[in-house]
């Protein structure tokens, strides 16, 4: 496994909340407004994290007609999720800024 998936696979549910926070969408379509922020990640390594977020309820699935093929389940972000997702954010600054400095540091 490459050090960005390694490094992916551990943000990846709090992108995966920011995402549905910004709108409604069913798990393909997660798919592509990832790879539209230069996250390329699988449909395979996206359904388990939707079931994991749905049984904490941080999230919820509602089947809906769609006008192009079969029913698909649309993922809305819950008051948990948004405060999981603010939690995330917290801990991803905190994270991110001493790594940027540890990183973008000229010695």
């Amino acid at each position: 496994m490459s050090i960005r998936s390694q490094l992916l696979k551990g943000i990846l549910e709090g992108c995966i909340l920011a995402v549905i926070a910004r709108q409604t969408v069913y798990g393909y379509e997660l798919s592509l407004k990832l790879q539209d922020y230069g996250l390329s990640v699988s449909e395979g390594s996206i359904y388990p994290i939707l079931l994991r977020l749905q049984k904490e309820k941080l999230i919820r699935g509602e089947m809906k007609k769609s006008s192009t093929g079969p029913n698909r389940k649309y993922y809305y972000l819950t008051n948990d999720g948004a405060v999981a997702l603010d939690d995330f954010k917290v801990n991803w600054e905190g994270i991110k800024a001493p790594v940027d400095r540890l990183l973008h540091k000229e010695e």
